[in-house]
């Protein structure tokens, strides 16, 4: 190795192995994207992050994390020619030589310190850019078109979506990186190593007959039986990941929903149920875990054979050759080294298997969240339209999952004003109606116009977001916030509107109910559903706001959805469901 001339060798040869390298990359992603099914699988989550055509930032960083990877292979190759150089001084006993390759480990040794630590430093700014674009995407994804809730509708609907989009993103970024820039490195040092041992490599005589370039070709056979082994005991891991992040997922869940719940929990002294259910799906945890185990301690123990086999390998094919003074110390040296990196590349692809597995469950996970959302946005919903002054039904009909109607040819028309009540036994469709002129209930037919302006939907159970403090306060003085809340007698909360926290464990049911009322008056809407939106308030106070909201808004829409009498008075018209599809609609005097 000439030592003067390293940096403009090493400049070619870096050129030389990047444009060969991106060459080869682009050829095989195109062929894995279009004849297997996990390269399409990743083509649908990587391209949309690195298309040029949305920015060039994200190809910029991956060229140079390559181009840093591809240096780092040079620099081992270089210090494959020091260990020559290095050893063969030492067997000369060259003091001079000695001490100058000492220092030349030392500028190949801070190289390489400082190349790592660029290699680290661009390896997290493109996990961290691509997870946080591809968080973004997948939970614009997952929120649009309402494929958060009308996913739930699907013949099979996919389990813990908030999962797959907290912890399936950043494992897919990572593998994605350290699986793709390790093949990189690992075909390229196989290609620079093989050389130097082709260089190296002298013939083996076996069962009477002469191997020429022996170490080459036991070296390949070795590792790629070792492989096709290895590929073989543990392919059983990929499924094994999947349900993995399954059973684990669901057993999250489980404890989320406990605390969730807690209080009807303890009302109902819930506690043995919850904790035998905890208890069995914890025990497919553990089930899984244990297969997990099993699987691997079989993967990792051959592995390790193969490995600690390796390192004797070349002592045991360069030793005659050294003894009798064919080949130096430094060539035995040499040849240890690059057998050790021919062979550490080459099983890359078979120690990676585990970490490959894992990586296609997260694949199959992500896809499945995508294929999903594009699924729920598909299914049937109701024609809505916005014109006009009049909310006005035509032709709806409502139908249960299992296509028996609900409401059949409900046809109707509302003007500024008026007050819909709307009544009926349990199960006979009343939040269902509700749910379908929202476009959310998929078992539908028909169509809706609403009038032109704000619509709001009050649900049983109000929509508190987590939030920050001010969140939605820009739209809303102070003194408008006040009097809302001092109107549906919230006054005491007037002095914590900037305070941050989960109201839906402060509030009761009936105080959330309170705060959406006072959402009404504030958003003042052309068209307010109401589905027994004061279910938790005693008589007195609904009657108050609902005295206040027809006084507030005499102009808008009111429908709701209640059982008491005491709404009657404050509706001039009643839809009443019979259930099978039969339905009666009447004015009523308030």
């Amino acid at each position: 190795m000439n030592w003067g001339s390293a940096v403009p060798d090493s400049a070619l040869w870096l050129a030389e192995a990047y444009a060969i390298t991106v060459v080869v990359l682009v050829i095989a992603a195109l062929l894995l994207a279009r004849y297997t099914r996990w390269g399409n699988q990743f083509r649908r989550m990587a391209w949309p992050y690195f298309d040029p055509r949305r920015t060039v930032l994200p190809l910029s960083i991956l060229a140079s994390l390559l181009l840093l990877t591809i240096f780092g292979v040079r620099v081992t190759v270089l210090f494959s020619y020091w260990y020559k150089d290095f050893y063969d001084a030492v067997q000369n006993l060259d003091e001079t030589a000695f001490w100058h390759y000492l220092r030349v480990f030392a500028i190949l040794a801070a190289v390489h310190v400082a190349s790592s630590l660029v290699v680290y430093l661009v390896g997290q700014t493109l996990d961290i850019n691509w997870r946080s674009w591809l968080n973004d995407t997948l939970t614009d994804d997952w929120l649009d078109g309402r494929a958060y809730y009308r996913g739930n509708f699907l013949e099979n609907p996919v389990d813990n979506p908030d999962q797959r989009i907290q912890a399936d993103v950043t494992t897919f970024v990572t593998s994605s990186r350290t699986l793709s820039m390790g093949a990189v490195a690992a075909m390229v040092s196989i290609v620079s190593f093989t050389k130097i041992l082709w260089d190296l490599s002298g013939p083996l005589t076996v069962f009477g007959a002469e191997i020429p370039r022996a170490m080459i070709f036991l070296v390949y056979i070795y590792v790629l039986v070792t492989t096709a082994l290895a590929f073989w005991i543990g392919r059983p891991l990929i499924m094994l990941n999947f349900f993995n992040e399954k059973f684990g997922a669901t057993f999250r869940y489980a404890l989320v929903r406990l605390r969730e719940y807690g209080e009807s929990i303890a009302f109902y002294r819930g506690e043995n149920v919850e904790r035998r259910t905890l208890g069995l799906r914890f025990a497919a945890v553990i089930r899984n875990t244990w297969a997990i185990v099993f699987r691997t301690l079989k993967f990792s123990g051959f592995n390790l054979a193969v490995d600690q086999t390796a390192v004797v390998f070349p002592f045991l094919v360069q030793g005659s050759r050294l003894f009798s003074g064919q080949i130096t110390f430094g060539d035995v040296m040499q040849t240890a080294q690059a057998f050790g990196q021919v062979h550490n590349s080459l099983s890359f692809f078979r120690e990676s298997y585990a970490d490959f597995a894992s990586f296609r469950a997260t694949l199959i996970r992500l896809t499945g969240l995508a294929d999903a959302n594009r699924r729920a946005r598909a299914l049937p919903v109701l024609d809505a339209f916005s014109s006009g002054s009049h909310l006005v039904v035509r032709g709806l009909d409502v139908r249960t999952p299992v296509g028996e109607a609900l409401i059949s040819e409900l046809d109707m028309s509302l003007g500024p004003g008026d007050a819909l009540l709307v009544k009926g036994p349990s199960g006979s469709g009343k939040t269902t109606l509700l749910r379908s002129i929202a476009q959310l209930w998929p078992y539908t037919d028909g169509s809706v116009t609403t009038p032109v302006g704000d619509v709001l939907f009050l649900s049983q159970r109000p929509y508190l977001p987590l939030g920050q403090p001010n969140t939605g306060r820009s739209n809303f003085d102070d003194r408008r916030l006040h009097d809302a809340l001092a109107e549906v007698h919230l006054a005491h909360l007037i002095g914590r509107l900037d305070e941050a926290a989960d109201w839906t464990r402060i509030l009761s049911p009936g105080e959330q109910q309170r705060l959406a009322f006072a959402r009404v008056l504030l958003i003042r809407p052309r068209t307010a559903f109401l589905d027994e939106a004061t279910s938790g308030i005693d008589e007195g106070l609904e009657y108050t706001l609902y005295d206040i909201l027809r006084r507030e808004l005499p102009d808008s829409i009111i429908v709701s959805v209640g059982h008491r009498s005491t709404l009657d008075v404050f509706h001039n018209r009643q839809l009443e469901l019979r259930g099978a599809g039969q339905w009666t609609l009447a004015d009523h005097e308030g």
